[in-house]
């Protein structure tokens, strides 16, 4: 027993060395993590309508505790906008359409009231769109 590892080999140690990886050896890891096939249509989907000409943007209302998401492309102008927002948010609306604002945020970060500039200019700067409660 004199050196005590002389009869270990390094084969035997590769053998059994801890490695991070998958197992299997060295599989292909491309597609990893795995994506559910829903979740792969509705990507395809999304960029699909995004190079349709979608106009996808984010809506989020004072008080409202989720997101919506829109297609700014699906509406003519200001009035088929407003309409759609109010029918989204109803249960937030109280019956009193003068209680809010539609706001957007546009390219450069600023908040502006939704029907100052026209609809074209809007629909090509709109990043966000926000509904926020008036202040009396």
């Amino acid at each position: 027993m004199d050196g005590g590892a002389d009869y270990m080999d390094t084969d035997s140690l590769k053998a059994t060395e801890l490695t991070l990886g998958l197992p299997g050896g060295r599989p292909q890891a491309v597609g990893w993590p795995p994506i559910r096939s829903y979740r792969k249509n509705t990507l395809k989907a999304t960029k699909a309508a995004a190079d349709a000409g979608g106009l996808f943007v984010k809506v989020s209302m004072d008080g409202a505790p989720y997101l919506r998401k829109i297609d700014l492309a699906a509406y003519k102008g200001y009035e088929e906008l407003r309409k759609a927002l109010e029918d989204m948010f109803k249960c937030f609306e109280g019956g009193k359409g003068s209680e809010y604002a539609i706001t957007y945020e546009d390219k450069d970060g600023d908040l502006m009231l939704v029907g100052d500039v026209p609809w074209r200019m809007f629909t090509s700067s709109c990043r966000k769109l926000r509904i926020i409660t008036k202040r009396i």
